[in-house]
């Protein structure tokens, strides 16, 4: 009998559990919402400097998502198809940025890149100045966000049937043509999501850009350094900054929800 009488409080304590968490998550989301009348959301963001910010996050973390994908998809497939002499070291340094504090991040491209720093000597010999530009912007940004995409891809990569690349191979295709035309179509929603993912986190950056890059109206301040320092001056125009970049996110995350399940039109069950 007391076994039967205990049994519904598992199920009470699941409940509550899940109850807590998903209302952590939603009420930040909900207090955002609720903070201002839309017409002043959209005055907000008529403003200059508002619309500056707007332009230089979409702009730079458009970029960044180009360069991760570029250089990171033959990462992926590498780390994939073949086992390395130091694969564990470099499983390690390529998702050392998913767990480094973002201003240690920033620190270290400060002296990687900086003028007084590990190649600065070199890049300023070439007429070449990274540190509180845009091009710092940028670079953090890949720095941080690339794991995501990386990880995303190598995932896409191994789930594809070995028997794919072999059949490939008797057909007397290389290894180029096995990536372009078999692996790389086979794992597009892998794709999609790595590039969701680190464009998300790119256009959210913030430590390592403010470390790195500084924060210059215009040149360097993103949408999170400026909800950053309207916070200190305006409130309701960090609540509208803030709108769209948990508008953005959310677009991406349904996005990719939305996305075909594999390359030949197929939609993942609901």
């Amino acid at each position: 009998m007391r076994n039967r009488a205990a049994a519904p409080w598992p199920a009470l304590a699941t409940a509550a559990a899940i109850t807590l968490l998903l209302a952590l998550l939603a009420l930040p989301v909900l207090a955002l919402l609720l903070r201002v009348p839309a017409a002043s959301v959209l005055s907000r963001l008529a403003q200059r400097d508002v619309l500056e910010s707007l332009t230089l996050s979409l702009c730079t973390s458009a970029i960044a998502t180009a360069i991760i994908a570029l250089l990171g998809t033959p990462l992926a497939w590498v780390l994939a198809t073949r086992r390395l002499p130091a694969q564990r070291m470099v499983d390690a340094l390529v998702q050392l940025p998913m767990v480094l504090p973002p201003t240690v991040a920033g620190f270290a491209l400060l002296l990687a890149f900086g003028r007084a720093g590990l190649t600065g000597g070199a890049l300023s010999a070439f007429g070449i100045r990274l540190p509180f530009t845009t091009a710092a912007v940028i670079i953090a940004q890949v720095f941080m966000a690339a794991p995501f995409f990386v990880a995303s891809m190598r995932a896409g990569f191994a789930a594809v049937d070995v028997r794919y690349r072999e059949a490939a191979a008797t057909l007397r295709a290389n290894e180029w043509h096995t990536f372009a035309r078999v692996a790389l179509p086979l794992s597009r929603r892998a794709f999609l999501a790595g590039l969701a993912m680190s464009g998300a986190r790119a256009l959210g950056e913030f430590g390592a850009t403010i470390v790195f890059a500084g924060n210059l109206p215009g040149v360097t301040r993103t949408m999170p350094l400026a909800v950053y320092v309207a916070m200190e001056s305006d409130l309701d125009a960090a609540v509208a900054i803030s709108l769209v970049l948990l508008a953005i996110a959310f677009v991406l995350l349904l996005a990719l929800r939305m996305a075909p399940a594999d390359p030949f039109g197929g939609r993942r069950d609901a």
